[in-house]
């Protein structure tokens, strides 16, 4: 087992090596070039557009559909991941992943223009939409949208199922001596409960939860930060200097150069944001929306919460307590940093980030996993998927995750490169959409 694990350790960072990571940017880069920074100079539009009223075909509001995004994107990357990338790159790998997010919201907007563009109306009455759609009627290569869809239902078991039940049994166990066994079955309950409704159930519930959830972490997070106010300066100053300097080495602390830095920053904001691997659009497709460009501009301010916001603070709170020198690592770190920042309720909220960000991961993917199955296998295949997937939480909230993990982050990679061929391919089409829609609204 161990030589497998290795195995799938080696395939892992193969996949996730400099160039799919440079892949991922330049895809960025590029569509933010076509698109004239679409994510700067139109930023203010994406929040009329969030909050306009519409009866236009979908089968959840713009709103949801970004609720339903941000569920499956916010989850334990936003608060392990940060300290990962932090730890192994120094306080500069925050600034990184601010590039990578700020780039990063090009590529989400273009996921949601094609993911509207292309989208069709199911047998059942449901919309249907994503990357296997827009691959197979935009590029006319069914054969790789397929591809995708394979990887994505593998995917949903792995990061948005087992890992993050894995990761809720763990918190409720440390914090408040709760068996792995309860805790799979109650989130194999409520989440059943929830997803037997589909998206528009899921819509709902996570219309209520995320906006919460984000809240109440954010928060928290907030209150460490006024009570360490005189060290934020110093904390962003290391951000920023660290960033092209890279750090002495200090502690248990890997990275001292600025590729570390960039490296870290890189590869835990993708995780974090999921931009460019092709999950969200199949949330966003579901929209009841005026135009593409306008659901494109909303989809922008998934990347923007997850990253620049959410991860922000998971950071400041690491780098300003001292604690990202430390020598520990992922939830340890961040464990570490909200205990010294805020001694007794600081691990507690760590622990409440961890259960909700994960239960929130698992309702989204729930949704990417049977969309994908069903685009293989048609809509009847969507209720056996659905008693699979629950019974799998208990699975992951029990078992050892290692090599789970590995398969997780290998799934992931092989996702994004069709959906990132479909982004590149279809380019032309986000812009016209783009050109269109701003011409009609004068925005």
């Amino acid at each position: 087992m161990d030589l497998f694990s290795e195995i799938l350790k080696n395939i892992s960072d193969f996949l996730w090596g400099t160039p799919l990571l440079i892949l991922l940017l330049g895809t960025g880069i590029f569509l933010s070039v076509k698109l004239k920074l679409i994510q700067l100079f139109k930023f203010r539009a994406s929040f009329k557009s969030l909050f306009s009223k519409s009866d236009n075909e979908g089968d959840i509001s713009p709103f949801q559909a970004l609720t339903t995004a941000l569920a499956a994107s916010i989850g334990t990357g936003n608060i392990v991941g940060v300290a990962t990338a932090i730890a192994a790159g120094g306080p500069g790998a925050l600034f990184w992943m601010w590039i990578t997010a700020f780039f990063g919201m090009a590529t989400k907007y273009a996921e949601a223009v094609l993911a509207i563009k292309y989208r069709v109306r199911k047998e059942d009455g449901e919309i249907a939409g994503g990357p296997m759609y827009y691959i197979e009627k935009g590029l006319g290569k069914k054969w790789l949208g397929k591809t995708f869809a394979f990887f994505a239902v593998i995917a949903s078991f792995g990061i948005g199922n087992t890992v993050q039940s894995n990761s809720i049994a763990d918190a409720l166990n440390n914090s408040f001596n709760i068996s792995p066994l309860i805790t799979g079955l109650v989130i194999a309950l409520l989440t059943g409960l929830v997803i037997i409704g589909g998206i528009k159930n899921i819509g709902k519930v996570t219309g209520v939860l995320v906006p919460f959830m984000a809240g109440a972490y954010i928060l928290g997070c907030f209150v460490i930060l006024l009570f360490n106010i005189e060290t934020l300066p110093n904390a962003f100053k290391l951000i920023f200097s660290d960033a092209f300097t890279g750090s002495a080495a200090a502690g248990g602390f890997a990275g001292s150069t600025v590729m570390y830095a960039i490296k870290s920053g890189v590869s835990r904001g993708v995780f974090s944001n999921e931009a460019g691997l092709g999950s969200a659009p199949i949330a966003q497709a579901a929209a009841q929306t005026e135009s593409p460009a306008s659901q494109g501009l909303i989809a922008m301010l998934d990347t923007f919460i997850d990253t620049i916001i959410v991860c922000t603070f998971t950071g400041l709170v690491i780098i300003s307590t001292g604690a990202w020198a430390s020598g520990l690592n992922g939830a340890e770190l961040t464990s570490e940093a909200f205990n010294k920042g805020l001694p007794g309720p600081g691990g507690f909220i760590v622990s409440f980030g961890i259960i909700f960000f994960a239960f929130s991961t698992i309702l989204g993917w729930s949704y990417y996993g049977e969309k994908c199955l069903e685009y293989l296998f048609g809509s009847k295949s969507i209720k056996y998927y659905r008693i699979i997937f629950v019974i799998a939480i208990v699975i992951g909230a029990t078992a050892k995750l290692k090599l789970v993990w590995f398969l997780a982050d290998i799934m992931n990679a092989l996702m994004a490169a069709p959906n990132l061929i479909g982004l590149i391919g279809l380019s032309s089409v986000v812009v016209l959409e783009t050109k269109k829609y701003f011409e009609k609204s004068k925005l």
